[in-house]
């Protein structure tokens, strides 16, 4: 299993941050999502593709890499 870390932009609340989490916990092959508002990041730990996980973070209004 590996560690994905993804910067996120756009979350300006907790309310942001649990969307995103929600959005990546979605994702196939995701075992944990964190996200640090305050750092503009998400770590993702599993196997789930990078593109896919930007793609989840797109697609809930926010804009990642």
């Amino acid at each position: 299993m590996s560690q994905t870390i993804l910067k996120v932009e756009g979350m300006t609340c907790n309310h942001c941050k649990m969307r995103v989490e929600k959005a990546l916990q979605g994702v196939s092959g995701v075992e944990s999502v964190q996200v640090d508002l305050a750092g503009k990041e998400a770590t993702v730990t599993g196997t789930a593709d990078r593109a896919q996980l930007i793609k989840a973070i797109l697609e809930a209004g926010y804009s990642g890499e």
